[in-house]
């Protein structure tokens, strides 16, 4: 009998590209529509969220070779923990400070050049503390971050599984 591959593997490629793609589509409305500032740690969590969509749809499109699926499941694992850590990072420390200047997060988005490349994604706008302030549904974006980098990590070790 012949066994047919798991489609669980590339079906939560392109679930976890969309849901990227949808958390900085959201993130991007309340910026512009909203007034939402973003911090150094927001437009680095929304570069971590371009990344995994782009290793997502790269995997989910060469979904007949195995190889590139599970480098792209592996590669959206550990994408998902950084993530997931600068989220909780700024939540427990960058919020708590008064500046976040030259932070991770700052150099890393300075050396990158990101704000003059794209202005209207990597601007940052406001500091840690004033970001903290901004919530949906009575917490905090960089929570929502935190538990979306959670759900794709999990989601990429469980379909890794699968292939």
């Amino acid at each position: 009998m012949f066994l047919t591959p798991s489609k669980l593997p590339a079906r939560t490629l392109g679930l976890i590209a969309l849901a990227s793609l949808g958390s900085v589509a959201f993130a991007l409305i309340a910026q512009h529509a909203f007034n939402v500032k973003p911090c150094p740690w927001c437009v680095m969590q929304r570069g971590i969220f371009l990344l995994l969509a782009a290793c997502a749809g790269l995997g989910w499109l060469g979904k007949r070779q195995p190889a590139l699926r599970k480098a792209s499941l592996l590669a959206c694992g550990l994408l998902a923990l950084a993530g997931l850590t600068a989220a909780i990072y700024q939540h427990e420390v960058v919020a708590k400070l008064a500046s976040c200047d030259m932070t991770l997060a700052d150099r890393i988005l300075t050396a990158l050049d990101l704000e003059t490349l794209l202005p209207s994604v990597f601007m940052v706008t406001a500091s840690c503390s004033e970001a903290s302030a901004y919530t949906v549904l009575g917490a905090p974006y960089e929570v929502w971050a935190g538990l979306l980098f959670a759900g794709t990590g999990i989601a990429s070790l469980l379909a890794l599984r699968k292939t």
